[in-house]
């Protein structure tokens, strides 16, 4: 019998060596190198299998205005947000990831297509849970269709033979890290099992036409698990975001070959299950009060989809030789930056006080719009001098204290006036269009912006 050689592989993105490293060369991750046996084949043997028997045969060579596309066209989960992120629903044959943190709604997600859409047929390969425990959860969530079939075997082989015999509209793998293929001697989820399951569901995918939609579990870092490549195989990512603390939750697109990248969707997690949020900005300020100091409104842009954000700011003297500097949905680094700012051309000293600030909703900002707003919260508290009401506020904010322009300021606007607001402070440099009912003043950079917004 010939002799097995080792092989290590980076546990995060697949990269192999012939030797442990500590240091990934290709992604530079520290310490993810596992040991694999590679197993030797002899003559006698037969090679290693890569395709899935009873699909169709490849089509030789095609001009472009010959392909047909009429098997491509989409079909809607009828849940609205989620087709939303898909770009307006399923593309057949299309072959979808989401990942999310342990609980945070991923499987509840996939079953309630099934109670949104009765008329499609389902196929839920769990490999997660039992099949008495996923009819539990499917009745808590109101799915009762005659259409949903729950497979529990997480052997892929039997996986792809089932999907081959119903044929669904949708066949549903939860999860990713579960299914085995048993020519490899590797555990369930290793890195060599998710490439090679994950390779013959796209082949079932786009030669069966079923749209395969994948649950994949993800690291401490966020990061979906496994190798790179599987995101690069698939054809949609979808990233389920929110904190624990809240009901809340975002699905947010990472990648999507048939629609806009970045595109948000907006859930609330209920004991029935997740419900749409189809005017985010009402639900986020609902809490919101004027009267206090340090509180702003942002419109940030989530994708296509404009959000009006509460912003808070406490500052308050430091009783410590090194003041604290605490952000919750805000970039650190970009706070330290905007206090650096404020300081060298504003004139306000930060140095001896603590600085607080938090996104209201358990929402993480990236938009760089945000900064006009959070300055104008930190010196508002800093002053303990509520902001005008009935204020929203949108610009970047440079280095040398200027307000830079941002984009969709008219997407922006449109919704600032949707919820009420009388007043919206925004870069000249824009030149936005007047919107009925809503004040809109120019600003070039922060000091007149906190002239306006801290007037009495």
């Amino acid at each position: 019998m010939p002799k097995d050689r080792l092989q290590y592989v980076c546990g995060d993105c697949g990269h192999t060596s012939t030797k442990w490293l500590g240091n990934c060369p290709n992604c530079g991750a520290w310490h993810t190198f596992k040991k694999y046996k590679v197993e030797r084949k002899t003559k006698s043997e037969k090679e290693h299998k890569g395709k899935v028997d009873g699909l169709k045969d490849s089509q030789p060579p095609q001009k472009l205005d010959e392909i047909d596309t009429e098997s491509q066209e989409r079909f809607l989960s009828n849940i609205q947000e989620f087709d939303r992120v898909l770009g307006g629903g399923f593309v057949s044959g299309s072959f979808v990831l989401i990942g999310g943190d342990p609980g945070i709604g991923k499987s509840t997600l996939t079953l309630q297509i099934g109670e949104a859409n009765s008329d499609l047929e389902i196929l839920y390969c769990a490999g997660e849970e039992s099949a008495a425990q996923i009819k539990q959860r499917a009745e808590r969530v109101g799915v009762s269709s005659d259409n949903f079939y729950i497979y529990t075997d997480t052997d892929i082989n039997k996986v792809l033979n089932e999907a081959q015999k119903l044929d669904p509209d949708l066949l549903i793998v939860d999860s990713i890290q579960t299914v085995y293929r048993t020519e490899l001697t590797s555990m369930a989820g290793s890195v060599q099992q998710v490439k090679e399951c994950a390779a013959l569901l796209q082949q079932l995918a786009k030669k069966q036409d079923i749209t395969t939609l994948v649950i994949g579990h993800v690291t401490k870092k966020g990061d979906i698990a496994g190798p790179r490549v599987l995101e690069h195989m698939v054809d949609t990512v979808l990233q389920f975001e929110g904190d624990s603390n809240y009901n809340y939750r975002m699905l947010r697109s990472i990648k999507n070959r048939f629609g806009p990248a970045q595109e948000v969707g907006v859930f609330e997690m209920k004991e029935s299950g997740l419900i749409d949020v189809l005017n985010p900005s009402q639900l986020f300020l609902s809490e919101y009060d004027s009267k206090v100091s340090g509180n702003a409104v942002i419109c940030s842009i989530e994708g296509s989809r404009p959000l009006l954000v509460e912003v808070q700011a406490l500052v308050t003297p430091s009783n410590y030789g090194t003041p604290q500097r605490t952000a919750n949905g805000f970039d650190y680094k970009r706070l330290s930056l905007l206090l650096a700012v404020l300081e060298k051309r504003g004139g306000y000293q930060f140095s001896g006080q603590d600085v607080y600030l938090n996104i209201a909703g358990g929402l993480n900002i990236n938009d760089p719009a945000a900064d006009l707003g959070v300055m104008l919260a930190l010196v508002s508290s800093l002053l303990d001098t509520p902001i005008s009401d009935e204020m929203a506020f949108l610009g970047e904010v440079g280095l040398g204290g200027e307000v830079r322009a941002v984009n969709k300021v008219d997407h922006r606007l449109g919704e600032i006036q949707k919820l009420g607001f009388e007043h919206a402070i925004v870069p000249k440099g824009n030149k936005p269009q007047s919107v009925e009912g809503l004040n809109v003043m120019e600003v070039t950079n922060i000091m007149s912006s906190i002239k306006k917004a801290l007037q009495d």
